[in-house]
């Protein structure tokens, strides 16, 4: 790529980055090796504390929230425009259980083959790092100074659906006020090229849970004694079917098909069937799907089951019927649905059906989120992506399979432009044992990065 099409201050931010690469790789180890897991409370308000002590150290001016859950660090720093760029992380990490399948533990940091091996390094603390290395270079370009204001807020509860940002936000909409937002998340495909998704689809989490006698019983005595493990089997096979469309009435009647745009947008995307198989040791997808519908698929909410707990688990056996079981489900929602009537829907059907007695707990929701690929945040995320990657991004992502509490923050802030650029690259193994971030990813997400808030008050 020639060297006038570079972003003016390029050189310099590259350069800063570079140059200060092994502070930057102690933060983040400093910050991995704290626990932070938001599904049990382990270590999460000493993580909080570090996270505001190294946003404070960039000069912001922070403050720390509570919520009826995990804080909320907020930091706020002028610039020398009007404009206002919003950073959005989250601190939280998920579970890092199976223990026994890590290489080593998962909060002792440890580096070999380029990475760093650590819960959280990917997904969202590396991240993290790399965005204050970003403002780092960015104020060292600019004598001290940044182009634009910024808002930096990171939450402790995204890894458990952030049932508390969104009316976080509606509170706070005086201090949140921004002109564009970056996500978590970006990075690379698994042909390094670097890419970006428009809108993600909502989730509603929940667990079911029956109970069928007061103890577990001897199973000769099955043939009277009612099993709380075929009871929660039997409310399953009426939530989806075997073409897997989910049973629920009224479940579709806000679903909204991908637009034109949407599909000349899935038109240009590679095909990655081989890399699914591949990577995942995949004999048949979903509903035989393959090629293009891999990707259109997308578009269509699902039902799926987490887990299920119920009766005897150990070695050999044990001739039980078990008294209680519970499944843990998530429905992965598209625009236009609503977590809080999916969850009515629910709670009616089984009710129909006659599961009265099936109990549903709560774990939280998100709404969809879609944003549109004409806004200037989008193309100067594109066009500095070809720039520090030196190849052409991948064609936008009309709707990406995950969940993001991005929909909080874009409609009440008067839909913002929200765009993604990181460090992730597809065998992070992100909510999986070894996880890990690659070095390289880590140096080049600081610098998109870095042209990003470079670039932004002059659009």
């Amino acid at each position: 790529m020639s060297q006038q099409n570079l972003s003016p201050n390029a050189t310099a931010l590259d350069q800063y980055i570079n140059d200060n690469l092994d502070r930057y790789i102690d933060e983040t180890i400093r910050l991995c090796a704290q626990p932070s897991v938001s599904a049990t409370g382990y270590g999460v308000r000493e993580c909080t504390a570090i996270v505001a002590e190294m946003i404070a150290a960039r000069g912001f001016e922070v403050k720390t929230y509570e919520t009826p859950g995990q804080p909320v660090v907020v930091g706020h720093a002028k610039g020398t425009s009007e404009r206002t760029f919003l950073f959005y992380n989250h601190y939280d990490v998920q579970p890092p259980e199976p223990l026994e399948l890590w290489t080593t533990p998962p909060f002792e940091p440890t580096i070999r083959d380029g990475k760093i091996f650590a819960r959280g390094v990917a997904d969202d603390k590396g991240e993290i790092i790399a965005r204050l290395a970003a403002i780092d270079a960015v104020r060292a370009a600019h004598g001290g100074d940044l182009p634009c204001n910024m808002v930096f807020v990171v939450e402790g509860e995204e890894e458990v659906s952030s049932p508390n940002i969104a009316q976080f936000v509606q509170d706070h909409l005086d201090i949140l006020a921004a002109d564009g937002a970056l996500w978590e998340g970006g990075g690379v495909d698994h042909e390094d090229r670097p890419g970006s998704v428009l809108g993600f689809r909502g989730i509603i989490a929940v667990e079911l849970s029956v109970e069928t006698m007061s103890r577990d019983a001897h199973s000769g005595s099955a043939h009277i004694l009612p099993s709380a493990a075929w009871r929660i089997v039997r409310a399953l096979t009426h939530l989806k079917d075997e073409n897997e469309r989910i049973l629920i009435p009224g479940f579709y009647d806000r679903v909204i098909p991908p637009s034109a745009a949407d599909l000349a947008l899935i038109d240009a995307q590679a095909d990655y069937e081989p890399f699914l198989r591949k990577n995942y040791g995949v004999k048949n997808f979903v509903a035989n799907r393959h090629g293009k519908e891999l990707h259109t698929s997308v578009f269509e909410p699902t039902c799926n089951i987490q887990g299920i707990e119920t009766g005897y688990q150990g070695p050999g056996t044990k001739t039980v019927i078990p008294a209680k079981a519970t499944v843990k489900l998530d429905f992965r929602l598209v625009p236009d649905q609503r977590p809080e009537e999916i969850l009515e829907l629910l709670r009616r059907h089984l009710d129909k059906q006659g599961f009265e007695d099936v109990q549903i707990k709560f774990h939280g929701s998100m709404a969809p989120f879609k944003a549109t690929e004409d806004d200037p945040l989008v193309r100067l995320t594109q066009r500095t992506a070809a720039e520090v990657y030196g190849v052409e991004p991948r064609p936008l992502v009309p709707l990406g399979g995950g969940s993001s509490p991005a929909y909080a923050f874009s409609g009440p802030l008067g839909g913002i432009p929200v765009v993604h650029a990181g460090i992730g690259y597809p065998n992070a193994n992100g909510h999986a044992p070894d996880e890990n971030m690659r070095i390289k990813d880590f140096v080049n997400g600081a610098r998109h990065i870095a042209r990003l808030l470079d670039g932004f008050a002059d659009l």
